[in-house]
C-alpha cells in the first residue's frame, strides 16, 4: 500500500471569481491535513494568491521531486495544467471539483474529507490515464513538443483548412474541415465528445481521431489502438494551431507535419474505492 508524508496542495488561481469559495475549501482541507499530522506544502502561486502566509510553498519544479502526493481543488483544468507538469514523477494526483461534479476532479466539496481520508488511509482506486505526445516537424526538423492529457487538437484560424491523416504510415484520408482531434480516453469526453467522437472507456488503450465540421459529412470519428502513430500534413491553410488540452497554442505553418502517439509515461488519479466511472458518466451527462 502507498504511503503518503508529504503532500502538495494546489488550488484554482487563473480566475479571481469564486476564489473566496477556493479559499475556503482549501482552508478546511489543510486545516484537516494538518490536524491528521501530514507535512504540507503549499504550490507557490495557490500561496500567493490565497494568502497562506503561514505555509512553506514550493514551485511546481519542487513539487516533482519532493512530495508524494498532489492534492488539486478547482476543477479539470486545473488537474490537466498539474497533470502536465509532473507526468513523468509518478505523483499521483487526487482532484477536488470546486462546485461542479468534473471527469478528472471527482471528488465533490460536501464529501472532500471523507473522501480524501479514505484515501489516505489506503482505500483508493488507482487510476492509471495514458498521455499523448505530440512533435511539430517543419523541413525536418523538430520545432515543437508537448504531451497531453486530454487532446492534441489541429485547429483552422479563419477558414477550412485541408489535412492528411496517416496511421502507422498507412495513408486514411484527405480532408477538409475546421480541424481535428486526437484524444485519448480521458479527453474523449471533453472537446473530442462535443465534436460528435465515441466516449471511450478510459482503461482502453486506444485513440480517437475526431473530425470538426468535416466539409464531407462521411469524414467520421475513427478509434485505433493506442500503440498507433498517427501523422497529420497540413495541405492548405490560411491560418490554423495546435491547441494542446485546450491550454496551449502553437502556430503552424503550410509545411508542418504533426505526430501524435501514446506517452510511455501516465497519470494516476486517486479515486475513493467506491468510485465507478458510469455513476460519474451519468451524473456529469445527465443520463437517466
Amino acid at each position: 500500500m502507498k504511503s503518503f508524508k508529504k503532500i502538495a496542495v494546489i488550488g484554482k488561481y487563473s480566475s479571481i471569481e469564486g476564489s473566496s469559495d477556493v479559499r475556503e475549501q482549501l482552508n478546511i482541507l489543510i486545516s484537516h491535513l494538518q490536524q491528521k499530522g501530514f507535512d504540507l506544502v503549499l504550490e507557490n502561486k495557490t500561496q500567493q494568491q490565497f494568502k497562506f502566509d503561514n505555509m512553506p510553498s514550493m514551485s511546481l519544479k519542487e513539487i516533482r521531486t519532493e512530495v508524494d502526493l498532489a492534492i488539486v481543488v478547482g476543477g479539470d483544468g486545473t488537474m490537466l495544467g498539474v497533470a502536465r507538469s509532473i507526468f513523468d514523477t509518478g505523483i499521483p494526483l487526487i482532484g477536488i471539483n470546486q462546485g461542479r461534479f468534473g471527469f478528472l476532479a471527482d471528488l465533490n466539496i460536501d464529501s472532500m474529507i471523507s473522501h480524501v481520508d479514505l484515501i489516505l488511509n489506503g482505500n483508493f482506486i488507482e487510476d492509471k490515464r495514458i498521455l499523448l505526445q505530440a512533435n511539430i516537424m517543419r523541413d525536418d526538423k523538430n520545432i515543437y513538443d508537448s504531451f497531453a492529457l486530454n487532446d492534441v487538437v489541429i485547429k483552422s484560424g479563419i477558414r477550412l483548412i485541408e489535412l492528411e491523416i496517416f496511421i502507422n504510415n498507412a495513408f486514411v484520408h484527405r480532408q477538409r474541415s475546421d480541424g481535428v482531434i486526437v484524444s485519448t480516453p480521458t479527453g474523449a469526453t471533453a472537446y473530442a465528445l462535443s465534436a460528435g467522437g465515441p466516449i471511450l472507456h478510459p482503461q482502453l488503450n486506444a485513440m480517437s481521431i475526431v473530425p470538426i465540421n468535416p466539409h464531407t459529412l462521411s469524414n467520421r470519428p475513427i478509434a485505433v489502438d493506442g500503440e498507433s502513430l498517427i501523422e497529420i500534413k497540413i495541405i492548405h491553410l490560411d491560418e490554423a494551431y495546435v491547441n494542446i488540452d485546450g491550454q496551449i497554442k502553437f502556430p503552424l505553418d503550410l509545411r508542418d507535419i504533426i505526430s501524435v502517439k501514446k506517452s510511455n509515461q501516465s497519470i494516476s488519479i486517486l479515486h475513493p474505492k467506491d468510485y465507478c466511472y458510469f455513476e460519474m458518466l451519468r451524473n456529469k451527462l445527465n443520463w437517466g
